[in-house]
């Protein structure tokens, strides 16, 4: 589905999938949990689902004559991170502007975990107290200007690089992956979860799995806590992916399964029930999940298993998207562990 399109290698390959047996026993046995490991895809700054869409916007950003990637995000942000690694990586420039998405106060939430590690990298990080929206920001359209008037060429990434027209690419190579594995393990999964808030991860998968009919198949968690606003994104950019691909169908609004409660109480802010999902797979699994992003989607798993969403025998692939950074963010809420 992707031949068209240029990709500019970032991530070191097929990411792997793992059984969790210990998550799997805790909760029954009945439904069996694997993980893909998007969080250990790349070299580049723990990388992170964001690598996998950049892959096919960097070619655009190289041929453009740019010489600064502009993006933005919250100030613990995945993807502000995964822009400074890649301007370092090809030899860019990088201004981020990093805005008051998330009511969290932390003493120390502006100098740890992400924006420290877009600092370390050399990009110019600039804060602004804009509140969470995940649309077109004017502090992202005033960095653009700057840069330029500054006698920078900018390219400019949207947050989560979503919007973008090749941002959905991705993660339609992610189903695509996913479907040559499932061949070698002999089996097919029966439901694909992912944390979903800027939308063109969800998107991107929803356009890959429509290939063989599981696009309703791919359940997505709202962690944005605007779920009207962000199933719009998710269709809105599944459609112009579905179109890229030549998809050979259109994606309808029931294609899009976006599950709304657990995003509580804000965007950003983890929940007891989040924390505990969070604890839960760190402690049979070792495996780390983030306050913003997969803590969220750890928990919306775990309790839809609970309530017997998923049938008795079911196969659950877990998108595991990064974000492990951003637990330095929330060193009190985590402080007895």
């Amino acid at each position: 589905m992707l031949d068209a399109f240029e990709r500019y290698p970032l991530t070191f390959g097929p990411t792997p999938i793992e059984k969790l047996d210990r998550l799997t026993a805790h909760l029954g046995g009945k439904v069996q949990i694997y993980a893909k490991r998007e969080d250990c895809n790349s070299g580049l700054a723990f990388g992170g689902n964001k690598l996998r869409k950049l892959e096919y916007i960097v070619p655009d950003a190289i041929k453009s004559g740019a010489d600064t990637l502009v993006s933005i995000g919250g100030v613990q942000s995945n993807h502000t991170r995964m822009i400074a690694a890649v301007a370092a990586k090809i030899g860019f420039k990088c201004r981020l502007v990093q805005e008051a998405w998330v009511p969290h106060e932390d003493t120390i939430y502006d100098r740890v975990g992400n924006i420290m590690l877009s600092r370390i990298l050399g990009a110019d990080v600039r804060l602004v107290e804009d509140g969470f929206d995940i649309g077109i920001r004017k502090s992202w359209e005033d960095a653009i200007a700057d840069v330029e008037a500054n006698g920078g060429k900018p390219y400019p990434i949207p947050a989560g690089a979503s919007v973008h027209p090749y941002g959905g690419l991705g993660y339609v190579g992610f189903a695509e992956e996913v479907r040559a594995q499932e061949k070698e393990l002999g089996f097919a999964f029966d439901y694909i979860i992912v944390c979903t808030v800027t939308g063109s991860t969800h998107a991107g998968m929803t356009v890959g799995f429509a290939k063989d009919g599981r696009a309703q198949k791919v359940i997505g968690i709202d962690a944005s806590g605007t779920p009207a606003q962000t199933k719009a994104q998710v269709l809105e950019i599944a459609r112009r992916t579905a179109d890229l691909v030549k998809l050979g169908r259109e994606i309808t609004p029931d294609d899009v399964v976006l599950v709304e409660d657990y995003a509580y109480p804000y965007y950003g802010v983890p929940s007891d029930e989040t924390k505990d999902a969070i604890r839960l797979a760190a402690r049979l699994e070792g495996m780390m999940t983030d306050p913003v992003y997969e803590g969220k989607s750890m928990q919306g798993m775990i309790d839809l298993v609970k309530k017997g969403y998923f049938p008795e025998g079911a196969k659950v692939l877990y998108a595991h998207l990064g974000g492990a950074p951003a637990l330095n963010g929330y060193g009190y809420a985590f402080r007895n562990g």
